[in-house]
């Protein structure tokens, strides 16, 4: 799908664009791979590693429309992976995030119709269902945003997507490198906000893998989920420091106990598959009523049962201690 193909990643310095990158490099043969990011830094460091002849460094921001459409000229597919995602953060400063998450994703949005671009998925979490916290709100908006925008451009293209799902395994900025910092400084114990909490998991090559997939399976407008185990929080200090006892801090503001990817109230519209589920459209689009029962790899899926919910507390799949101290040496997180 991505040989001869020109691919922009925003973003593209974070973790998931450094994994993205490596994945196309090794599978495909891209006529370019796009980083666009806005940290010099960051890409300079990543040039070391990735300066093959197809790469190429844009420095930019995603808040600056017309930086953002001159980057996509000749763009066949966009990975849109930019986003303030702390949420403290965001709470503190709940202006710089919506001029990243919302006021970028339009802009990126904008640039696409406007060169042409084929296909783009926006990487979203499960923080956009039911959002208690800004970031989430931001993300939330973000989704509808690039589901809406199918009905912008009615049966031509590009095609708009999005991928959401939990915590990735080691990503930066996340609790595993926290937790392994702590550990080797000596700590005498291991903060956990509530000993009850719950979250999905997901590693950083699984997350790839399932954005791969879905530029095949799209149709527009989907936001796509994947079947992904939870893990207890308290499991999760115990896999990497099982002699170390916890200590019960507190919610931080915007944090939730569990994690939805699935509200029940979106349930008349989400589709279940094999490895995971739709939620379809509310809108109707210019070119009628899409099947998304049946997607572009004749992959069949089905109805969930009204008021269903994927909930990281209710998960049917849940790690043990020892499952995810496998998953993390996988992920050497």
């Amino acid at each position: 799908m991505f040989d001869g193909q020109t691919i922009l990643i925003t973003g593209g310095t974070g973790s998931f664009g450094k994994q993205y990158t490596q994945t196309l490099l090794d599978r495909y043969k891209p006529k370019k791979i796009i980083i666009f990011s806005r940290d010099e830094l960051k890409q300079f460091e990543m040039q070391q590693v990735y300066n093959q002849e197809c790469m190429r460094y844009f420095i930019g921001d995603v808040r600056d429309r017309e930086r953002m459409m001159q980057a996509c000229k000749g763009v066949d597919y966009i990975i849109h992976a930019a986003a303030m995602k702390q949420v403290p953060a965001a709470e503190y400063n709940p202006m710089e995030c919506i001029k990243t998450n919302i006021d970028g994703a339009e802009n990126v949005i904008r640039a696409s119709i406007e060169n042409g671009v084929k296909k783009v998925i926006a990487l979203s979490t499960d923080k956009a269902a039911n959002p208690v916290n800004l970031y989430g709100a931001t993300k939330l908006c973000s989704d509808k945003l690039f589901v809406a925008a199918n009905n912008m451009v009615g049966g031509e293209v590009p095609r708009f997507a999005v991928v959401r799902y939990g915590n990735v395994v080691g990503s930066r900025g996340s609790v595993v490198p926290f937790f392994r910092k702590l550990v080797s400084e000596g700590a005498e114990s291991l903060p956990i906000t509530d000993l009850r909490m719950t979250r999905f998991w997901i590693t950083l090559q699984q997350g790839v893998d399932f954005v791969i997939k879905n530029f095949s399976r799209m149709k527009g407008g989907e936001i796509f989920v994947p079947k992904i185990p939870s893990v207890k929080m308290t499991d999760l200090a115990k896999a990497i420091a099982p002699d170390i006892p916890l200590e019960e801090i507190g919610i931080r503001p915007g944090e939730k106990l569990h994690e939805k990817m699935c509200p029940k109230d979106d349930s008349y519209r989400t589709l279940e598959f094999e490895d995971h589920y739709v939620i379809t459209p509310s809108i109707n689009f210019h070119d009628g009523n899409v099947n998304y029962v049946m997607n572009n790899l004749n992959e069949q899926g089905k109805s969930v049962e009204q008021g269903f919910s994927y909930d990281s507390g209710t998960n049917t799949w849940f790690l043990t201690v020892e499952e995810t101290q496998v998953l993390l040496q996988e992920a050497n997180a």
